[in-house]
């Protein structure tokens, strides 16, 4: 792909900071002088536009954590399907950090959506957790920060008729009336969870950055994502 100049930078509040297969998918809201704005989902040149540690860290060496204030250097908006939040990041620059944002603060950039990109399509360990290919390509954005009525962290092992059986990470959760459960991208969730063994964690108190992905390979669906668990304490 020919390289573009970069032409501006973009201010958010680091919302997003996940697991994805040779990077992470970092997403955040707008930063202005009038208050915060929409969602920016700084995306590589590949293929697959994840964000490498290289593309992602400070000058210092420190990768971006949740609730960070940061500038990062665009290059254009590239739009994909319903993922309209994208801007290409140039590579060459640092990322700035220039503030942290309090737990506290969230209250105000939560969102309320009647549903999460719909219901009554799912997985096979999942609730609500897809969207058909079609479906998306009417949605226009693939990312919001809730406020679940009702949380637990579930780990169980997964798989073993098609592959490997492997412990996994989902977020069963309850928003606006309706059940849903959702894998886990967040590796600090990842790793905590996984550690505590299987069974299902209640949680008090959290915000979640859910996310809806590309159509998957496998099944041609998009599958929705709890890329964040956002506590006021950490996660231990």
């Amino acid at each position: 792909m020919e390289r573009m100049a970069a032409n501006y930078t973009k201010q958010i509040v680091c919302l997003a900071n996940s697991r994805k297969p040779g990077g992470r998918c970092i997403a955040g809201r707008e930063i202005l002088k009038s208050g915060v704005g929409g969602w920016i989902r700084p995306v590589s040149a590949r293929p697959t536009a994840e964000v490498s540690l290289e593309e992602r860290r400070y000058e210092n060496g420190v990768d971006p954590r949740i609730l960070d204030t940061l500038t990062v250097p665009m290059i254009g908006q590239v739009p994909k399907m319903h993922q309209t939040e994208n801007h290409m990041l140039d590579a060459q620059y640092y990322w700035t950090k220039t503030g942290e944002m309090k737990w506290g603060d969230l209250k105000d950039l939560t969102e309320t959506p009647q549903t999460l990109w719909g219901t009554g399509n799912s997985t096979y360990y999942g609730i609500n957790d897809a969207v058909s290919a079609e479906d998306a390509a009417k949605l226009t954005s693939s990312l919001y920060l809730i406020k679940p009525s009702k949380l637990a962290v579930q780990v169980q092992t997964e798989g073993g008729m098609f592959g490997p059986a492997k412990r996994r990470v989902r977020a069963d959760l309850m928003y606006a009336g309706t059940n849903y459960r959702f894998m886990v991208t967040d590796p600090i969730a990842e790793e905590v969870f996984l550690g505590r063994g299987e069974g299902a964690f209640a949680i008090d108190q959290a915000y979640l950055c859910v996310s809806l992905t590309e159509p998957y390979s496998g099944d041609g669906r998009c599958h929705k994502l709890v890329a964040t668990i956002i506590t006021k304490k950490p996660l231990e």
